[in-house]
């Protein structure tokens, strides 16, 4: 398998020197740098699939009729937060 390679990165002096000195034993810039990317690669495909499932749970509740209406849910939430308070002051 032939390997492909990222685009150079410019950086302050300082951002550099920030991310040498976090590096942990054996560890180089290029696999820190490269490590980092697949972190974030994930991170954003995660996020894309969270959205797309939440936007199609929404589509399906409004479809459906099945759904809260937000207002009645911070309704409940105050009310929730305002007995912990009396609970609370209570002891």
């Amino acid at each position: 398998m032939k390997t492909a390679t990222i685009p150079s990165l410019r950086v302050e002096p300082e951002l550099r020197t920030a991310a040498e000195d976090v590096l942990e034993d054996g560890e180089t810039l290029s696999s820190f740098v490269e490590q980092s990317i697949r972190d974030g690669v994930q991170r954003r495909q995660a996020q894309r699939e969270f959205i797309a499932r939440g936007l199609k749970s929404s589509k399906a509740a409004t479809r459906n009729q099945d759904y809260v209406p937000a207002s009645k849910v911070l309704g409940r939430l105050e009310s929730m937060l305002q007995k912990a308070r009396r609970t609370a002051a209570s002891k």
